[in-house]
């Protein structure tokens, strides 16, 4: 399966935002980007969807940004890619229901159908406390690794 840039991206800026949850501040878009290295216009974008979706609130002004809009235990990798991948949730097109249709139906029954059931069964289990342990492990890897 492959992952547009636009949905690792939401699932990136939406860790970082969970790593800073606990302040209660609003973090902007310009800050993700330097942080991430990832382009503010494509994060505004990303950020666009987010919102429209309601994983994110936001607040215009001086003082202003986006933040989480639940507790990051409550939001799910399934929750950030639905929001910004639209083709990967698509359901399958036939492929010969024109000439075999029985073909057809078995195809989107024992393989398509359970294929999406089991990418959304295991994307839902992730939530982004997890993927903030996750990245908090690895961080400590890289802070011990030194170059002569």
């Amino acid at each position: 399966m492959r992952i547009s840039a636009k949905g690792r991206y939401a699932l990136a800026a939406a860790i970082s935002m969970a790593q800073q949850h606990g302040t209660g501040e609003y973090i902007t878009v310009i800050s993700i980007s330097e942080k991430l290295g990832i382009s503010k216009i494509y994060l505004e974008q990303v950020f666009s969807l987010l919102k429209r979706a309601g994983l994110v609130t936001s607040v215009k002004g001086a003082q202003g940004g986006y933040q989480l809009s639940r507790m990051p235990g409550q939001i799910t990798a399934l929750d950030l890619l639905m929001a910004v991948e639209t083709s990967l949730f698509e359901q399958a097109e036939g492929t010969v229901g024109e000439k075999a249709p029985d073909i057809d139906e078995a195809m989107r029954v024992a393989v398509f159908e359970r294929l999406d059931n089991a990418v959304k069964k295991v994307l839902s289990q992730i939530n982004l406390e997890d993927l903030v342990s996750e990245a908090e492990k690895h961080k400590g890897e890289q802070a011990m690794m030194f170059y002569i």
